[in-house]
């Protein structure tokens, strides 16, 4: 596939992204306009076959009102965050096809996890389990011949987890893919609870542990820097914003697990936890611990 059919693909989604709803010829002046066009309208067959592999590749839907209004009807906001990011990796895919580009291009070293996430994302889609080693941070010895049933992946701080259950335990486990040695699909499928809803346990959790504790209302004062950067890359979804002079508030709803905690302390002086009180003591704790490692 050429590269100017992936900027085209990602032309047409961005587009309606931006407009909402538009006809086809809206969409042609537009195009005409664009800087990939060639000045010429696109025709209605290119259009038409654009739309199809833009449904195959990315799992967009481009729908069609009566009024002949093209659309991409909107979904959870985990779903829009997948498609920006495969979109993103397209566009990234695209540009560099045939180009060295290691001389001005330099990327983090992080853990890798390509050996074993396309098995596991195969799992989680045909429900087969999991059998392998995870040799975690905390522990002496690595944990052998776990049987693992996988409902979701998730890619935070540059790592990708696993989340699901760990047969013969309860409640959700998390598995750093880079952490896991000798991993096999196994023959063996598990039904997938209806009980156990993912948005439910980490719609209000920021990373990937687990908390029991109940959803809070966390809000955070903020110098007028820190604010730009939220609003340029949010916490969390949840995330809103009450504007004053010389700071701003930002409002959450989130569980306190270990991950919050960490967030705002590497956040220093342009943040001040001003809610929930027993999240401002966890923080004052946290940071009292770090400076006592200092004294002499």
């Amino acid at each position: 596939m050429t590269r100017d059919l992936i900027a085209k693909y990602i032309w047409i989604v961005d587009t309606l992204n931006r407009y909402d709803r538009l006809t086809r010829d809206e969409i042609n002046r537009l195009w005409v306009r664009s800087s990939i066009s060639d000045g010429n309208p696109m025709p209605e067959r290119t259009f038409f076959h654009a739309r199809r592999a833009i449904e195959e590749l990315f799992r967009i839907d481009i729908h069609c009102n009566r009024r002949g209004e093209y659309y991409i009807e909107q979904g959870s906001k985990n779903s829009r965050a997948f498609t920006n990011w495969m979109l993103d990796s397209a566009a990234v895919n695209s540009a560099l096809q045939g180009v060295d580009a290691s001389e001005y291009i330099e990327v983090e070293d992080v853990p890798s996890a390509r050996e074993y996430l396309p098995m596991v994302i195969e799992a989680a889609k045909e429900h087969a389990k999991l059998r392998f080693t995870y040799a975690g941070f905390n522990r002496s010895r690595a944990e052998r011949n776990i049987i693992f049933h996988p409902y979701l992946l998730k890619r935070y701080k540059q790592r990708w987890y696993m989340l699901g259950i760990k047969e013969g335990s309860e409640g959700w486990r998390t598995y750093a893919l880079d952490r896991i040695k000798e991993l096999n699909i196994l023959r063996e499928h598990f039904a997938r609870r209806q009980d156990l809803n993912t948005d439910d346990v980490f719609g209000h959790i920021l990373g990937i542990t687990t908390s029991k504790a109940p959803v809070r209302t966390v809000r955070l004062l903020t110098t007028p820097t820190q604010a730009k950067y939220f609003r340029a890359l949010p916490l969390h979804p949840t995330q809103t914003e009450t504007v004053h002079e010389n700071y701003s508030i930002f409002t959450y709803r989130l569980k306190i697990n270990y991950e919050l905690i960490h967030e705002i302390m590497s956040l220093g002086n342009g943040v001040k936890v001003l809610d929930p009180p027993e999240l401002k003591v966890m923080v004052v704790a946290a940071l009292r611990e770090a400076l006592d490692q200092y004294d002499t």
